[in-house]
């Protein structure tokens, strides 16, 4: 009677230990897929800059074709988007929130 007990007991932990190395098979492929969208993304990222830059050199220099200043309307650009989320309502809100 203690055999078959014992025969029991090291068949339930046969079988916890097999599911817990499928579980960890399974993380592994979640880990190497989730590193592989980090490369794709990284790719993906790093050429989007590549393009960006590429852009904004082609835009200046159509500026100053025109005979604009380009880095000075970007400058005024970049004021603008800072007054603009300076004075958003949700910066309001919570400003009003803090102060109290």
């Amino acid at each position: 009677m203690g055999l078959g007990s014992t025969a029991k007991k090291i068949q339930t932990l046969s079988d916890r230990a097999e599911a817990m190395y499928k579980q960890v098979q399974k993380l592994q492929q979640r880990i190497t897929g989730l590193e592989e969208k980090t490369d794709e993304t990284n790719e993906t990222v790093a050429r989007l800059d590549h393009q960006l830059t590429e852009q904004r050199a082609l835009l200046l220099a159509i500026a100053e074709e025109q005979g604009l200043n380009g880095e000075e309307i970007l400058a005024e650009a970049a004021i603008d988007d800072v007054d603009a989320d300076e004075s958003s309502p949700a910066e309001a809100a919570v400003g009003e929130t803090t102060s109290e």
